[in-house]
This record gives structure tokens, C-alpha cells and sequence, in this order.
């Protein structure tokens, strides 16, 4: 009697450990599913909020980190044109000293906002200078980077050439979209070279 008894509490010890195992394995998993649920319901959080922010012309853009000040002028923005190996700060002030440094915001808003941000600049030959923009081809693509909004790509769609006493390429009109144009001299600056160009995927 005593045995069968040993035999019955052992296998009765057994059988608890196995349920207790299995329910700690059944509870180890279902927190594994809570977690798991948590982090996707935040990714989808995050990913609606990206989409609203789009949605509002609020899409969150890399943020960068350019110097404020180019030979004592304050910098608005800086450009990088890599078909052509340039890279630039955009003086806020437009001046003819500060032209003979470096191209010039012109006309317009801030750096990659709404409206239409004109840069001129001397086609000098100099790394810094816009002697190469006639290398441009409509579909070319270059950033414009500021601290204020981060930075945007931008798409060439239109390159003309227009006498200097022409002002239309400034036309704030663009329908809600961010546009650059950048204007230098040709011809011995009888002629404006224009480059338009429109937020990536945009136009």
C-alpha cells in the first residue's frame, strides 16, 4: 500500500511540475505576443503620424547641422550639385561683395519652404562659383540644405535663357510647392542662364 501511494503522490508531483511548466511556457509566450503588439502598435502610431504630417506639409526631413556665418555673412542655406562637383553656402545677404564670396539668396522665402527660393551667383571659375551650372540637364537633381527646415532634393524642369531686364523667373505663383531657381550670367552677361527646379517628386 505504501509503495502505490509513493507511486501515486510521485506521479502526481510529475504531472503538477509538467502543468506548471507548461503554463509558465504558455505565459512566457503570451507576454512575447503583448510586447510584440505594443511595438507594432506604436510603429503604426509613428508611421500615421509621418502620414498626417505629409499630409499637412509637416513630412519630417533629415536634420542637418551647416556653419552660420561664410567670410562674416550670414549663410541661409547651403547647395550641393553633384553632377557637377559643387558644393556652396548661399549667403543670406545679397550684395556685390557678398556675391564676389559666394551665390546670394535673391528673391523669396526661406530655404525649402513654400514659394519660390532664387539664388544668383557668378559664373566665376571658382569651386564655389556657378561657372558649371550650363552642365545642367532637365532631370538633374540637387539638395538644399538650411538648420531651419533640414534638407530637401530637388528635380531640374525647366533651363532657359532670358534677357537680364526679365524678372519673371522670380514669380512667387507655384501652387504650393517648393521651388529653386538659380540664376548666373552667360554671353558675357548680355544673358540670365535660369534653372528651375521643384521639390523631388513634386512636379
Amino acid at each position: 500500500m505504501r509503495n502505490e501511494r509513493r507511486k501515486l503522490k510521485s506521479k502526481f508531483l510529475i504531472k503538477s511540475i509538467i502543468i506548471l511548466i507548461l503554463l509558465l511556457i504558455i505565459l512566457y509566450v503570451l507576454i512575447g505576443i503583448y510586447k510584440e503588439s505594443k511595438i507594432k502598435l506604436k510603429e503604426r502610431e509613428k508611421s500615421q503620424l509621418q502620414v498626417e504630417r505629409v499630409a499637412n506639409n509637416q513630412e519630417v526631413k533629415e536634420k542637418v547641422n551647416i556653419q552660420n556665418t561664410y567670410s562674416g555673412y550670414k549663410v541661409a542655406a547651403k547647395l550641393v550639385i553633384p553632377k557637377i562637383n559643387l558644393e556652396t553656402y548661399i549667403l543670406n545677404e545679397y550684395s556685390k561683395q557678398a556675391m564676389d564670396l559666394s551665390p546670394t539668396k535673391f528673391w523669396g522665402p526661406d530655404a525649402n519652404e513654400i514659394g519660390n527660393f532664387c539664388i544668383t551667383g557668378h559664373n566665376y571659375k571658382k569651386e564655389n562659383m556657378f561657372y558649371d551650372l550650363i552642365n545642367l540637364s532637365i532631370g538633374d537633381e540637387f539638395q538644399l540644405l538650411d538648420n531651419k527646415n533640414g534638407k530637401y532634393t530637388y528635380t531640374i524642369y525647366d533651363i532657359y535663357k532670358v534677357k537680364p531686364n526679365n524678372t519673371d523667373s522670380l514669380n512667387q505663383n507655384t501652387n504650393g510647392k517648393r521651388v529653386v531657381t538659380l540664376i548666373t550670367c552667360v554671353n558675357y552677361s548680355n544673358t540670365r542662364l535660369i534653372i528651375k527646379a521643384t521639390e523631388k517628386g513634386t512636379h
